[in-house]
Protein backbone atom coordinates (compact mmCIF):
# COMPACT_ATOMS: atom_id res chain seq x y z
CA UNK A 1 0.00 0.00 0.00
CA UNK A 2 1.34 3.45 -0.95
CA UNK A 3 2.60 5.69 1.85
CA UNK A 4 0.41 8.69 2.57
CA UNK A 5 2.17 12.08 2.71
CA UNK A 6 -0.85 14.28 3.44
CA UNK A 7 -4.16 13.23 4.92
CA UNK A 8 -7.10 15.41 5.96
CA UNK A 9 -9.86 13.88 8.05
CA UNK A 10 -13.25 15.59 8.37
CA UNK A 11 -11.45 18.92 7.96
CA UNK A 12 -13.77 21.86 8.60
CA UNK A 13 -13.09 25.57 8.50
CA UNK A 14 -15.67 28.22 9.31
CA UNK A 15 -15.22 31.99 8.99
CA UNK A 16 -18.11 33.45 11.00
CA UNK A 17 -21.15 32.31 9.01
CA UNK A 18 -19.19 31.15 5.98
CA UNK A 19 -18.32 27.45 5.84
CA UNK A 20 -15.13 27.35 3.76
CA UNK A 21 -14.45 23.63 4.29
CA UNK A 22 -17.16 21.13 5.13
CA UNK A 23 -15.80 17.87 6.60
CA UNK A 24 -13.17 17.34 3.92
CA UNK A 25 -11.37 14.00 3.60
CA UNK A 26 -8.27 14.12 1.38
CA UNK A 27 -5.39 11.72 0.78
CA UNK A 28 -2.18 12.53 -1.11
CA UNK A 29 0.06 9.54 -1.83
CA UNK A 30 3.84 9.68 -1.72
CA UNK A 31 5.33 10.37 -5.15
CA UNK A 32 2.03 11.53 -6.67
CA UNK A 33 1.05 14.75 -8.43
CA UNK A 34 -2.34 15.52 -6.92
CA UNK A 35 -4.45 17.86 -9.03
CA UNK A 36 -6.80 19.83 -6.79
CA UNK A 37 -9.71 21.13 -8.86
CA UNK A 38 -12.40 23.60 -7.87
CA UNK A 39 -13.91 26.97 -8.71
CA UNK A 40 -12.79 30.22 -7.08
CA UNK A 41 -13.93 30.13 -3.46
CA UNK A 42 -14.37 26.37 -3.44
CA UNK A 43 -11.92 25.96 -0.53
CA UNK A 44 -8.70 24.93 -2.28
CA UNK A 45 -6.53 27.70 -0.83
CA UNK A 46 -8.08 27.28 2.63
CA UNK A 47 -7.14 23.61 2.75
CA UNK A 48 -3.63 24.34 1.50
CA UNK A 49 -3.15 27.06 4.12
CA UNK A 50 -4.23 24.69 6.89
CA UNK A 51 -1.90 21.96 5.59
CA UNK A 52 0.99 24.47 5.56
CA UNK A 53 0.20 25.72 9.07
CA UNK A 54 -0.91 29.18 7.91
CA UNK A 55 -4.46 28.70 9.24
CA UNK A 56 -6.10 26.52 11.86
CA UNK A 57 -9.08 24.26 11.25
CA UNK A 58 -12.34 24.72 13.11
CA UNK A 59 -12.50 20.94 13.50
CA UNK A 60 -11.02 17.82 11.99
CA UNK A 61 -7.33 17.02 11.55
CA UNK A 62 -4.37 17.18 9.18
CA UNK A 63 -1.62 14.58 9.08
CA UNK A 64 1.73 15.16 7.35
CA UNK A 65 4.27 12.36 6.94
CA UNK A 66 2.47 10.46 9.70
CA UNK A 67 2.47 13.37 12.18
CA UNK A 68 -0.83 14.91 13.21
CA UNK A 69 -0.23 17.06 16.28
CA UNK A 70 2.15 19.13 18.37
CA UNK A 71 5.88 19.35 17.77
CA UNK A 72 5.87 16.38 15.39
CA UNK A 73 3.50 18.17 13.02
CA UNK A 74 5.60 21.35 13.22
CA UNK A 75 8.69 19.32 12.31
CA UNK A 76 6.85 17.57 9.47
CA UNK A 77 5.90 20.92 7.96
CA UNK A 78 9.60 21.70 7.50
CA UNK A 79 9.58 19.01 4.83
CA UNK A 80 7.18 20.91 2.57
CA UNK A 81 7.63 23.88 0.25
CA UNK A 82 4.71 26.13 -0.58
CA UNK A 83 3.51 28.85 -2.90
CA UNK A 84 0.04 29.79 -1.75
CA UNK A 85 -1.77 32.76 -3.29
CA UNK A 86 0.67 35.60 -4.16
CA UNK A 87 4.35 34.76 -3.43
CA UNK A 88 5.73 36.85 -0.55
CA UNK A 89 8.65 38.69 -2.14
CA UNK A 90 10.87 41.59 -1.12
CA UNK A 91 10.19 43.99 -4.02
CA UNK A 92 13.35 46.08 -3.57
CA UNK A 93 15.64 43.02 -3.74
CA UNK A 94 16.89 40.90 -6.63
CA UNK A 95 16.02 37.23 -7.08
CA UNK A 96 19.36 36.23 -5.54
CA UNK A 97 18.88 38.57 -2.58
CA UNK A 98 15.34 37.30 -2.02
CA UNK A 99 16.60 33.73 -1.87
CA UNK A 100 19.48 34.73 0.42
CA UNK A 101 16.96 35.99 2.99
CA UNK A 102 14.99 32.74 2.78
CA UNK A 103 18.23 30.74 2.96
CA UNK A 104 19.12 32.43 6.24
CA UNK A 105 15.59 32.09 7.62
CA UNK A 106 15.52 28.37 6.86
CA UNK A 107 19.06 27.72 8.09
CA UNK A 108 20.32 26.40 4.75
CA UNK A 109 24.11 26.39 4.93
CA UNK A 110 24.88 25.77 1.26
CA UNK A 111 24.90 29.19 -0.50
CA UNK A 112 25.29 27.52 -3.91
CA UNK A 113 21.75 26.28 -3.44
CA UNK A 114 20.58 29.77 -4.47
CA UNK A 115 22.21 29.57 -7.90
CA UNK A 116 21.05 25.96 -8.37
CA UNK A 117 17.45 26.83 -7.59
CA UNK A 118 17.36 29.94 -9.75
CA UNK A 119 18.75 27.92 -12.66
CA UNK A 120 16.11 25.29 -12.07
CA UNK A 121 13.27 27.80 -12.48
CA UNK A 122 14.89 29.81 -15.28
CA UNK A 123 15.85 32.94 -13.32
CA UNK A 124 19.63 32.54 -13.19
CA UNK A 125 20.26 35.49 -15.52
CA UNK A 126 18.11 38.17 -13.84
CA UNK A 127 21.17 39.77 -12.24
CA UNK A 128 20.49 42.79 -10.03
CA UNK A 129 16.99 43.39 -11.41
CA UNK A 130 14.61 44.03 -8.52
CA UNK A 131 11.69 41.65 -8.10
CA UNK A 132 9.31 44.64 -8.21
CA UNK A 133 10.27 44.93 -11.89
CA UNK A 134 9.55 41.26 -12.60
CA UNK A 135 6.61 40.19 -14.72
CA UNK A 136 3.89 38.18 -12.99
CA UNK A 137 5.30 35.03 -14.54
CA UNK A 138 8.79 35.79 -13.19
CA UNK A 139 7.33 36.42 -9.74
CA UNK A 140 5.60 33.04 -9.90
CA UNK A 141 8.92 31.43 -10.80
CA UNK A 142 10.68 33.18 -7.92
CA UNK A 143 7.95 31.99 -5.57
CA UNK A 144 8.54 28.45 -6.81
CA UNK A 145 12.30 28.89 -6.27
CA UNK A 146 11.64 29.88 -2.65
CA UNK A 147 9.49 26.77 -2.20
CA UNK A 148 12.28 24.58 -3.63
CA UNK A 149 15.17 26.12 -1.67
CA UNK A 150 15.03 23.64 1.19
CA UNK A 151 14.81 20.62 -1.15
CA UNK A 152 11.39 19.63 0.24
CA UNK A 153 9.77 16.21 0.07
CA UNK A 154 6.47 17.80 -0.90
CA UNK A 155 5.37 20.92 -2.77
CA UNK A 156 2.03 22.65 -2.19
CA UNK A 157 1.33 24.95 -5.15
CA UNK A 158 -1.74 27.16 -5.32
CA UNK A 159 -2.43 28.28 -8.92
CA UNK A 160 1.28 28.35 -9.89
CA UNK A 161 0.51 29.00 -13.57
CA UNK A 162 -1.11 32.39 -12.89
CA UNK A 163 0.56 35.04 -15.03
CA UNK A 164 2.53 32.61 -17.17
CA UNK A 165 2.32 32.78 -20.94
CA UNK A 166 1.57 29.51 -22.81
CA UNK A 167 5.28 28.69 -23.18
CA UNK A 168 5.83 29.39 -19.48
CA UNK A 169 2.98 27.05 -18.58
CA UNK A 170 4.54 24.26 -20.62
CA UNK A 171 7.98 24.88 -19.09
CA UNK A 172 6.56 24.83 -15.56
CA UNK A 173 4.66 21.63 -16.29
CA UNK A 174 7.80 19.92 -17.57
CA UNK A 175 9.81 21.18 -14.59
CA UNK A 176 7.31 19.76 -12.11
CA UNK A 177 7.00 16.48 -13.98
CA UNK A 178 10.78 16.18 -14.07
CA UNK A 179 11.13 16.84 -10.33
CA UNK A 180 8.43 14.30 -9.61
CA UNK A 181 9.95 11.70 -11.91
CA UNK A 182 13.61 12.16 -10.98
CA UNK A 183 13.39 12.85 -7.24
CA UNK A 184 10.03 11.37 -6.26
CA UNK A 185 8.83 14.82 -5.12
CA UNK A 186 5.17 14.74 -4.07
CA UNK A 187 3.15 17.68 -5.43
CA UNK A 188 -0.26 19.03 -4.45
CA UNK A 189 -1.24 21.54 -7.12
CA UNK A 190 -4.38 23.55 -7.81
CA UNK A 191 -5.06 25.20 -11.14
CA UNK A 192 -7.84 26.65 -13.28
CA UNK A 193 -6.04 25.43 -16.40
CA UNK A 194 -7.50 21.97 -16.16
CA UNK A 195 -5.98 20.83 -19.45
CA UNK A 196 -2.56 21.31 -17.84
CA UNK A 197 -3.48 19.18 -14.84
CA UNK A 198 -4.79 16.60 -17.28
CA UNK A 199 -1.28 16.29 -18.71
CA UNK A 200 0.46 16.17 -15.34
CA UNK A 201 -1.61 14.81 -12.47
CA UNK A 202 -1.55 11.20 -11.28
CA UNK A 203 -4.44 11.77 -8.86
CA UNK A 204 -7.34 14.20 -8.60
CA UNK A 205 -9.57 15.76 -5.98
CA UNK A 206 -12.71 17.66 -7.01
CA UNK A 207 -13.93 20.23 -4.47
CA UNK A 208 -17.09 22.33 -4.74
CA UNK A 209 -18.49 24.82 -2.22
CA UNK A 210 -16.23 23.49 0.51
CA UNK A 211 -17.08 19.82 0.02
CA UNK A 212 -14.99 17.09 -1.56
CA UNK A 213 -17.03 15.61 -4.39
CA UNK A 214 -14.64 12.93 -5.52
CA UNK A 215 -11.06 11.64 -5.30
CA UNK A 216 -9.67 9.29 -7.90
CA UNK A 217 -6.53 8.32 -9.77
CA UNK A 218 -5.77 9.43 -13.32
CA UNK A 219 -6.56 5.95 -14.62
CA UNK A 220 -9.90 5.94 -12.78
CA UNK A 221 -10.71 9.37 -14.20
CA UNK A 222 -9.87 8.17 -17.69
CA UNK A 223 -12.33 5.33 -17.23
CA UNK A 224 -15.01 7.64 -15.85
CA UNK A 225 -14.65 10.38 -18.44
CA UNK A 226 -17.43 9.73 -20.90
CA UNK A 227 -16.50 8.87 -24.43
CA UNK A 228 -18.64 9.86 -27.37
CA UNK A 229 -18.90 9.85 -31.14
CA UNK A 230 -18.50 13.28 -32.70
CA UNK A 231 -20.87 13.27 -35.66
CA UNK A 232 -21.38 15.97 -38.28
CA UNK A 233 -23.82 15.47 -41.13
CA UNK A 234 -25.57 17.61 -43.73
CA UNK A 235 -28.93 17.42 -41.89
CA UNK A 236 -28.55 17.33 -38.06
CA UNK A 237 -32.31 17.32 -37.38
CA UNK A 238 -32.85 14.24 -39.55
CA UNK A 239 -29.81 12.58 -37.95
CA UNK A 240 -31.27 13.11 -34.48
CA UNK A 241 -34.59 11.64 -35.59
CA UNK A 242 -32.81 8.59 -36.97
CA UNK A 243 -30.79 8.18 -33.75
CA UNK A 244 -33.92 8.48 -31.59
CA UNK A 245 -35.75 5.81 -33.56
CA UNK A 246 -32.84 3.46 -34.14
CA UNK A 247 -31.13 3.79 -30.75
CA UNK A 248 -33.96 4.08 -28.25
CA UNK A 249 -31.75 4.49 -25.14
CA UNK A 250 -29.17 6.75 -26.77
CA UNK A 251 -27.88 9.82 -24.94
CA UNK A 252 -26.81 12.67 -27.15
CA UNK A 253 -26.25 16.43 -27.39
CA UNK A 254 -26.64 18.83 -30.29
CA UNK A 255 -23.76 21.29 -30.30
CA UNK A 256 -24.13 24.96 -31.42
CA UNK A 257 -22.23 24.22 -34.65
CA UNK A 258 -24.75 21.52 -35.58
CA UNK A 259 -22.51 18.58 -34.68
CA UNK A 260 -23.83 15.75 -32.51
CA UNK A 261 -22.25 14.11 -29.48
CA UNK A 262 -23.48 10.52 -29.15
CA UNK A 263 -22.43 9.14 -25.77
CA UNK A 264 -21.63 5.46 -25.38
CA UNK A 265 -21.51 5.01 -29.14
CA UNK A 266 -17.96 3.66 -29.39
CA UNK A 267 -18.92 -0.02 -29.38
CA UNK A 268 -21.75 0.45 -31.88
CA UNK A 269 -20.08 2.92 -34.22
CA UNK A 270 -20.68 0.63 -37.21
CA UNK A 271 -24.40 0.41 -36.52
CA UNK A 272 -24.66 4.17 -36.06
CA UNK A 273 -22.88 4.95 -39.33
CA UNK A 274 -25.09 2.39 -41.15
CA UNK A 275 -28.25 4.01 -39.76
CA UNK A 276 -27.16 7.46 -40.88
CA UNK A 277 -26.05 6.26 -44.31
CA UNK A 278 -29.31 4.33 -44.86
CA UNK A 279 -31.26 7.51 -44.14
CA UNK A 280 -29.46 9.21 -47.01
CA UNK A 281 -27.37 11.47 -44.79
CA UNK A 282 -23.97 12.72 -45.92
CA UNK A 283 -21.50 12.05 -43.10
CA UNK A 284 -18.90 14.83 -42.90
CA UNK A 285 -17.28 13.86 -39.57
CA UNK A 286 -17.52 10.67 -37.54
CA UNK A 287 -14.86 10.61 -34.82
CA UNK A 288 -14.50 8.83 -31.44
CA UNK A 289 -13.63 11.40 -28.73
CA UNK A 290 -12.83 11.13 -25.01
CA UNK A 291 -14.48 13.67 -22.74
CA UNK A 292 -12.18 16.47 -21.56
CA UNK A 293 -11.41 17.13 -17.89
CA UNK A 294 -13.17 20.51 -17.99
CA UNK A 295 -16.40 18.98 -19.21
CA UNK A 296 -16.21 16.15 -16.68
CA UNK A 297 -15.80 18.62 -13.81
CA UNK A 298 -18.63 20.80 -15.12
CA UNK A 299 -20.89 17.75 -15.22
CA UNK A 300 -19.76 16.70 -11.75
CA UNK A 301 -20.78 20.01 -10.16
CA UNK A 302 -24.05 20.17 -12.04
CA UNK A 303 -23.20 22.03 -15.20
CA UNK A 304 -21.71 25.24 -13.75
CA UNK A 305 -18.68 26.84 -15.39
CA UNK A 306 -15.53 25.47 -13.83
CA UNK A 307 -13.44 28.66 -13.76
Amino acid sequence: MSETVLRARQLTKRYNRHLALDRIDLTVRKGSIYGFIGQNGAGKSTLMRIAAGLAHPTSGSVELFGASEGAKLVTARRRIGTTIETPALFPHLSATENLEIYRLQQGIRNRSRIRETLSLVGLADTGSKKSAEFSMGMKQRLGLAIALMSEPDMLILDEPTNGLDPLGVVELRELLRGLNRETGLTILISSHILSELDQMATDYGFIHQGRMLEQLSASELQTKCRQYLHIKVDNPELALSVIRKGLLSAEYELEPDGSIRLYGGFKRAGSVSSLLFSAGLEIEQFTPVGEQLERYFSRLIGGAAYA
